[in-house]
């Protein structure tokens, strides 16, 4: 199982609740509070799965994961949205940007945890 895991939302209190399960599943978690800046830690940190939030300032998830996509050297990390945005269309889209797991707020332990085993 990946153990190197980065929880980008722009919301304290997602980052905090989504780093406890992650960590309680014995991941090491690093995070980042804007798409700007999962960008830039995607590169230095090389984490083994991204959880991405969709709406932030600066740049929003789809913007980050398709930059991320786009680039050599972090476009085989799996990213797995973490979001209230539950129409059909926006987890289309979200696979088109290169998502690979999609949840749903408010979503449960369970849930994070199987999408870490899937994207594993």
């Amino acid at each position: 199982m990946i153990n190197k895991v980065l929880v980008v939302d722009d919301s304290l209190a997602e980052l905090q609740n989504l780093k406890t399960i992650l960590t309680d599943a014995g991941c090491t978690v690093s995070t980042a509070s804007s798409g700007a800046e999962a960008v830039k830690k995607a590169l230095t940190e090389k984490p083994g799965v991204i959880f991405m939030d969709v709406v932030m300032p600066e740049m929003d998830g789809f913007a980050a994961t398709r930059e991320l996509s786009n680039n050599a050297a972090t476009k085989a990390i799996p990213v797995v949205f973490v979001t209230s945005k539950n129409q059909k269309a926006d987890k289309v889209w979200a696979q088109m940007q290169g998502g690979k797991g999609y949840v749903t707020k408010p979503y449960t332990s369970d849930e994070i945890v199987a999408q870490l085993k899937a994207v594993s």
